[in-house]
Parts: structure tokens; C-alpha cells; sequence
């Protein structure tokens, strides 16, 4: 047995598990039919709809759209994208769509998206103020999709959404795509035939022909069972061989293998916990083995083969490691014509190496780092995309690279808040990450942040803010409740992310070194060290002691003040007094406008957030 055959019983039990889904199946490619408007072009409807190139687009409709440069106003063509199981509740696609001055959900949907989503649709999966939305506020699309349905036919796999128009009928539409309107409606059973609505029709593929379905996309009620039975037999024969060999006392297989105590060790919803990069710590030790878990959504991320990865990083050399941490090193590789970073993990980070994939296969976002794909063949091997300068850690504190200046750290915390905030409050159940620090945070070639290292990722039920566990994170960035009873919800997440804020000012480590004279090992804390400050009648002006000197006199105090006044709220003792992510998006989005009427009072939940940003 190799490892690429352990890692494919794990992903089948996976599946198997989540039999229970309400997406039968999911697939490649569906097709959205959209309206041009005036003034659209290819280009811009690719980036509406994340196409690579607009050459794609012109595969899909060679009958309309001879060439990419030529396109008419008031045509329909076809937009390929993925379709995929949403909040395992339904089929869709969620696209990203960054808000401009004068935008409204009306016209998003209506224009942009061409009524491939409905205003509702928009209110449901973001919680931004209809009536105010913020400029380059990230807004989650989402747009519906079929992926075919057996019982009706087998002769059709490729659907296009379609928004129904005031003009439209069945008649007109058989006449249109050839197919009987009468199995057109069987696609469409119950659809209130006007404007507005979706419905699901065949469309043709890149050749101009309808694809069949693939029948193997989805399982039988029957097929699964019997499945079961035999996943679980394989499961006690592959526990019977890992026993007999461990007595042999044989050297350790780079294989991922399911046995019992895994199975036991479940953190809650069976998620993964264990060690992180950098000073990480577990209270039970490094998991070994591998966890179970469900739903891995695998298909979407590459395989990659151990040669490839090696080849393309000339053997794992030192000249190619960009990176190194407590399970492994990091290898800068040029793959398919794409910049990469790939982790190479010890076989004992299983438990991580899944949660990553378990994470980064469901959750997209531009302030997200992007999984590319994954090996397990020798070792465990995650790719990334390359971000091009590094983490936080390093610009803070790193040696030849010029300070970053104060407008860019503020940047920097509202694009990691704003992923924090999507894996918290767009994600059914709730991820959390656990391990937020400036080490986990990237920065992109145009100065952006990205949340990186989902190894410790947990996920919970919205509303369930206590769930013992085990003590997994980094020093200087734990909060009381979970260092002391390991309670686990997402402000963790808010209490490590004010460790980072003060990170941004200071430029100091989590855990300062006082280095005074009677104790020359004595440590500190960042909050500690902060809150001393600000504590102070005169807060503001003793705070310019804690700010980065590498910035001289390069930055605005009262900005400074207001970052720090936020960091002290997300760092308070009590977990109930911290503000969502949400909040400090808002927060932070008010701060990088540069405005010095800050009306915190309309932009929080709770008065003790209130009293502490407004000084009081």
C-alpha cells in the first residue's frame, strides 16, 4: 500500500460520510447566460467572473463571438465557471466583486451580473449596509448552477443558468437550443415562469456539442452503502497491517493511514489540531496519524506528482528554500507556468496537512492565500500561490528591507481583517483559525495582506463560543480563556489579530524581552506593554515611545492612537467585550480613509467598544 492510496481511501471515506449533502454532485464547468451591456467588454466580464483569459469565453460562443476584441451589446453568451455545493446546502459559485463609488446591489445584479444573482441573493451572503456600501469593500456573488439531474436525462451534463427575460417561453426557448420544451421543464420543474427567475438549460460544450452526463459524479443510495461496508472492512485490514508492522518494528511508510485512535481523537467536529509553524505548542504533543474528517474537497486542487515538485525546485535544494517551521520547509517553485511556494511537511503533521486542504478546497477569498494543489507521495506536500514579499514578521522586523510606511500597515490590517472576517461570518459552519500572528500574515507584490497557515483551523457551529480542546496556537497571541480552559471561538481570532495591531505600531515582537538589569531574561507581553501606556492620562502622548522608530516622525499620532484604541479592544480580557471582525473592518476602513471625524458610535455593537475607541 502507498501513500497516494491512503490519502484516496481518506477522501472516499470523506465523501462517503457526507452522502448526507444536498449536492448530489458537483462539476467542472457550468455556464452562466449573460446579457452584454453597453460598454462591457470581454476583459471586464472575465474579471466579473474570474476567467483567466477572455479567450475562454470565446470557446463557449464561436457562433457569437468570433474573436475576443469583438463583442455586441444586447448579445447573450455563456460564461464558463466552476459549480460547486454552497454551505453544503446548494449548487453555485461564489464569485468576488470589489465595490466601486456609486454601486448598488440593484445594479450589481441587475447589470454587472446581468440577474445571474438577485438583490436577495447579495443580502444573504454579505452584511454590508445596503444603503452605504464601502468602497473596495469586498461583496460575495453568488450564482446559481446545475450540474444535471440522471432521472430526467443522461444525455445532457452541461448546464447554463439563465435568467428569465419578460420575452421569453418555453416555445421560444425550444426553438432556440432544440430541446423539447417538454424536457425543458422537467430541468425546471415548479419554476414561476417569469421575469426574474432562473431556470436550467443543456448548453454546448468547447466543440459545439451537448456533453452526456457523467454518471460518476454522483452515487446511489445503494452504491454508497455497499461502499461503506467495504471502505470499512479495507479500514480494519489496513489497521491490522500498520499493527503488525509497527510489532515488526519496521521503519516508519510515508503513507496516510485511518486507524482508531484517529478516529478518537476528532477535535469536535472533526476537525484537525497540532502544531503550527514558528514557536507553536500543543499541551498533548505533535499529532501523528491521521485524522478523519469530511467532506475534502480535493477535485478542485491539482495533484501534483513528487517528481514534478522536485524537479521544480532542483531537488528540494537550500538555493530554492524560501522558509522554514515546525513541520517542515517552504520551496520556492516556478509549476505549469505559475509562481508557487511548496510546503514540505513531515509525515507527523497529517492532522495540518489536512486542515489546510479542508480549509483552502471551500474557502476563496482575495485575502485568503490560494491552495494550488497538493502531493503526497515521499512526504506531505501543500502548494501555494507565491507571495512575492514575504510575511508581516519579516518587514517588522527583518534586516535590509525599508520600513513600511504607515499608510501600508493600515492596508495591510484591513486586508487581513477582511479575510478574518470572511472564514467567521460568510462561512456556514464558522472557521477559525487559531493561529493569527504577523509570521501567518503575507504581503503580495502590490503591498496587500493575505492570511496564510490554516493548520490549526477550527471549525464550530455559529453560536457555539465554548468548545474545550486542546491548547494548540503560539505564545504572545493566546488569549486568557483559551490559555486557561482551551475555550475555543472566533475572538481568539479578534484577541491575536490586536497582538497584530500592536505588531503595526510597534514593530515588536508578541513576547518583548525587558532585558532590565535585575532580571536579564524577564519577558513581557505586547499587550501588557501597551496597555501600561495607554492606561496613562496622557496615553497619547507616551504612546509615540512604543511606535517603530524605522518610521521616525513619518506617521500621524492620532492615526497611531486610534489603531492602538482598537488593538486594546480586541485585546480585552473579557471575550464577550471584543468586537467582531466585522466591526473592525469598518473600523479599519474608516481609519485607512483617512478622515478625522471617527464616529465609532455608529459603527459598533457593544458600549464597551464604544467607551474604549472614544477614549473614555
Amino acid at each position: 500500500m502507498n501513500s497516494r492510496f491512503g490519502f484516496l481511501l481518506l477522501v472516499l471515506i470523506s465523501v462517503l460520510l457526507g452522502a448526507d449533502s444536498k449536492c448530489p454532485r458537483t462539476c467542472d464547468v457550468a455556464l452562466g447566460s449573460y446579457l452584454v451591456w453597453q460598454g462591457s467588454n470581454l476583459s471586464l466580464i472575465s474579471n466579473l467572473f474570474g476567467v483567466q483569459s477572455p479567450d475562454t469565453i470565446v470557446s463557449y460562443n464561436r457562433d457569437k463571438v468570433p474573436n475576443k476584441d469583438t463583442i455586441t451589446s444586447g448579445d447573450r453568451i455563456n460564461i464558463p465557471f466552476s459549480c460547486g455545493c454552497i454551505n453544503d446546502a446548494f449548487l453555485g459559485h461564489m464569485f468576488q466583486y470589489r465595490i466601486n463609488t456609486g454601486d448598488s446591489y440593484n445594479q450589481i445584479a441587475t447589470k454587472f451580473y446581468a440577474g445571474l444573482t438577485t438583490v436577495d441573493m447579495l443580502q444573504r451572503f454579505n452584511n454590508f449596509d445596503v444603503s452605504r456600501l464601502p468602497i473596495d469593500g469586498i461583496l460575495n456573488v453568488v450564482v446559481n448552477c446545475s450540474c444535471g439531474d440522471p432521472d430526467v436525462s443522461k444525455d445532457y451534463g452541461l448546464f447554463i443558468t439563465y435568467p428569465l427575460g419578460s420575452n421569453d417561453s418555453w416555445a421560444n426557448l425550444e426553438r432556440d437550443t432544440n430541446i423539447s420544451s417538454n424536457l425543458l421543464q422537467q430541468y425546471n420543474q415548479g419554476v414561476n415562469f417569469s421575469a426574474g427567475n432562473l431556470i436550467f438549460i443543456p448548453g454546448r460544450d468547447q466543440s459545439g456539442s451537448y456533453p452526456p452526463l457523467n454518471i460518476s459524479t454522483g452515487l446511489a443510495g445503494g452504491a454508497i452503502a455497499g461502499l461503506v461496508i467495504g471502505v470499512v472492512l479495507g479500514v480494519l485490514l489496513v489497521a491490522g497491517v500498520v499493527y503488525i508492522v509497527v510489532r515488526r518494528g519496521k521503519s516508519k511508510r510515508s503513507t496516510l493511514l485511518v486507524s482508531s485512535q484517529d478516529l478518537s481523537s476528532q477535535d469536535g467536529h472533526g476537525l484537525v489540531t497540532g502544531s503550527s509553524m514558528d514557536k507553536s505548542t500543543e499541551s498533548n504533543g505533535r499529532g501523528g496519524g491521521i485524522a478523519a474528517v469530511t467532506n475534502i474537497t480535493v477535485e478542485k486542487s491539482v495533484e501534483f506528482s513528487y517528481e514534478e515538485l522536485a524537479k521544480a525546485t532542483d531537488n528540494f535544494s537550500l538555493a530554492n528554500k524560501i522558509g522554514e517551521g515546525g513541520f517542515g520547509s517552504v520551496y520556492y517553485a516556478e509549476l505549469r507556468g505559475e509562481k508557487a511556494a511548496i510546503k514540505k511537511m513531515d509525515m507527523e503533521a497529517t492532522r495540518e496537512f489536512l486542515a489546510e486542504i479542508k480549509v483552502l478546497t471551500r474557502v476563496h477569498h482575495l485575502n485568503l492565500v490560494r491552495l494550488i494543489g497538493y502531493c503526497v507521495e515521499n512526504s506531505l506536500f501543500l502548494v501555494y500561490e507565491f507571495i512575492e514579499n514575504g510575511n508581516l514578521g519579516q518587514h517588522l522586523r527583518g534586516t535590509g528591507r525599508d520600513p513600511l510606511p504607515w499608510h501600508t500597515r493600515v492596508q495591510v490590517a484591513l486586508d487581513s481583517a477582511r479575510g478574518l472576517e470572511y472564514i467567521h461570518e460568510h462561512t456556514v459552519p464558522v472557521y477559525i483559525h487559531r493561529d493569527i500572528k504577523s509570521a501567518n500574515i503575507l504581503i503580495d507584490k502590490n503591498f496587500h495582506g493575505k492570511v496564510a497557515d490554516f493548520g490549526l483551523t477550527k471549525l464550530t457551529e455559529v453560536g457555539n463560543s465554548s468548545l474545550p480542546t486542546r491548547l494548540v496556537g503560539t505564545f504572545g497571541y493566546m488569549p486568557p480563556e483559551y490559555a486557561q480552559y482551551g475555550d475555543v471561538s472566533p475572538k481568539i481570532d479578534v484577541y491575536a489579530f490586536g497582538v497584530v495591531l500592536y505588531e503595526l505600531i510597534s514593530a515588536k515582537e508578541a513576547v518583548v524581552k525587558t532585558n532590565r538589569a535585575s532580571a536579564i531574561n524577564e519577558s513581557k507581553g505586547l499587550v501588557a506593554l501597551f496597555e501600561d501606556v495607554l492606561n496613562q492620562p496622557d496615553a497619547k502622548e507616551n504612546l509615540h515611545k512604543l511606535v517603530d522608530p524605522r518610521l521616525k516622525e513619518n506617521y500621524p499620532l492620532d492615526s497611531v492612537f486610534k489603531m492602538a484604541q482598537l488593538a486594546r479592544a480586541c485585546t480585552h480580557e473579557n471575550p464577550q467585550l471584543r468586537p467582531s471582525m466585522r466591526s473592525i473592518v469598518v473600523a479599519l476602513m474608516t481609519l485607512s480613509s483617512a478622515t478625522e471625524d471617527w464616529d465609532v458610535g455608529s459603527f459598533y455593537e457593544n458600549q464597551a467598544l464604544v467607551n474604549l475607541m472614544s477614549g473614555r
